[in-house]
């Protein structure tokens, strides 16, 4: 989507479970957020990019937050949230109008009073138009006329679109072009990856715990860096057999996929201090199959004996893409720059383009190194090639006869291909064809 500029930015908040990820799903048009019946299955800040009658703006989905709940990771949801109010033009309070007003709202509403925010407030779950009456009682919290709502069908959300637009400033930032690297943090599950991010943003921009499976959805974050710009996104741990993932994490994983399927480079994290498993070779092929470059990290690396070359045979024999392997420590920021410069490297090479002479030759080359197959007396010939995409680079080579391709053999051309331009860790996509006109055995 090409956006010139946003309105502002605008916060959800809300108490666990009324509703905040269906509105959030609702006014974008998308199923971005995970929707589940069960309480606090939002944990993180998300940033999605809404429109409204050609007006854009940034909404801000948060976890659920009970104030009173002691627990660590609740404090730390609660954190997050203060964060996007803090950061926010607007702050969108949602309020469940079949439990009434619960101490839970009164809490919310005298922090977001003493903010001084512009608040619109929300009274969702009126699934019934006749029932807008039920929001009166909303009055009570102090921060206006209550919206009367329904995120799940619709009912009135037209209307709070019209009013969001109609508050916000009108200026902000430009939403990153086509230009940005879009980076996956892949993993099994409490392997570093929100350390991770937390480390590269030099902030606690998500929520990191020792609990396993802490991320549920995939956290997309804007990092600059000199003249290069980054989307980094923060995944849900991958688990690797099917039957091991129910409800909230079958639903989390989707969107680990689809973030590997629109991210140019996968950081496929490993913990050192437990070695390579064959979880981390599942979630390697994760990568692979959803096209992105891909850069092997072996994270906790403060925490470990391990070195590389005790990894590195396996993962070359194991992954197609042969990526490169770096350590670091999200705990003490080791690696951490170098990360970002194989990144960049990883992303230069995934949109270049390999001249046409240059491709050629190096078809030449590959006669004199190994002879190519035959069948019936028929031997494949490399007649040319062409690149005919970036990002990720796909190949046309014109042959005498594609049949006679063998599948060790097209293995042996990739490899050499990347060897040749470098595309270590990059997806690389070979058609042979039939030269246009040829002849079978021609």
């Amino acid at each position: 989507m090409s956006v010139d500029a946003l309105l502002g930015r605008v916060a959800i908040v809300g108490f666990p479970n009324v509703g905040k990820s269906t509105l959030v799903n609702r006014l974008t048009e998308s199923r971005a957020a995970v929707v589940h019946d069960t309480p606090g299955v939002t944990r993180d800040r998300k940033e999605l990019v809404c429109e409204w009658n050609g007006k854009h703006f940034l909404l801000v989905d948060t976890g659920g937050v009970d104030i009173a709940d002691p627990s660590p990771i609740t404090r730390s949801v609660a954190d997050q949230a203060r964060a996007a109010v803090a950061e926010a033009d607007l702050v969108l309070l949602v309020v469940d109008t079949r439990s009434g007003i619960t101490p839970g709202d009164e809490e919310l509403a005298a922090i977001l009073r003493a903010a001084r925010k512009p608040v619109l407030l929300l009274a969702n779950k009126i699934d019934d138009p006749g029932r807008d009456t039920d929001a009166v009682e909303f009055h009570r919290l102090g921060l206006g006329d209550p919206i009367p709502l329904s995120a799940l069908h619709g009912h009135g959300t037209g209307d709070l679109l019209d009013e969001i637009v109609a508050r916000l400033p009108g200026h902000g930032a430009a939403p990153v072009g086509e230009e940005a690297i879009r980076v996956a943090i892949l993993g099994r599950p409490n392997v570093g990856k929100s350390s991770l991010l937390n480390r590269l943003l030099g902030q606690e921009r998500v929520v990191v715990s020792e609990l396993p499976g802490t991320t549920r959805d995939s956290i997309d974050t804007v990092l600059v860096r000199g003249e290069r710009t980054f989307v980094l996104v923060d995944t849900a741990g991958l688990r690797r057999r099917r039957r091991q993932r129910q409800g909230i994490e079958y639903y989390s994983e989707l969107r680990a996929l689809e973030a590997a399927e629109r991210a140019d480079v996968a950081l496929v994290l490993i913990d050192a201090s437990e070695g390579l498993v064959e979880q981390d070779v599942a979630v390697a092929d994760v990568a692979r199959k959803a096209q992105c470059s891909t850069l092997v990290v072996l994270s906790k690396w403060d925490a470990t004996q391990i070195g590389i070359e005790d990894v590195r045979p396996v993962l070359e024999r194991r992954l197609r893409q042969r990526p490169e392997l770096i350590a670091v420590s999200a705990k003490t920021g080791r690696g951490i720059d170098r990360l970002l410069d194989k990144v960049e490297g990883l992303f230069d090479r995934y949109v270049a383009r390999v001249g046409t002479g240059e491709l050629n030759r190096f078809l030449g080359d590959l006669k004199e190194v190994r002879q190519a197959p035959s069948r019936a007396g028929k031997r494949l010939n490399l007649l040319y090639g062409t690149q005919t995409r970036v990002r990720p680079p796909r190949f046309r080579f014109f042959v005498n006869d594609p049949g006679l391709v063998t599948r060790d053999y097209g293995y042996w051309v990739e490899n050499q291909l990347r060897e040749r331009f470098s595309l270590t860790g990059v997806p690389v996509s070979i058609d042979f064809v039939r030269k246009p006109g040829g002849r079978v055995g021609g």
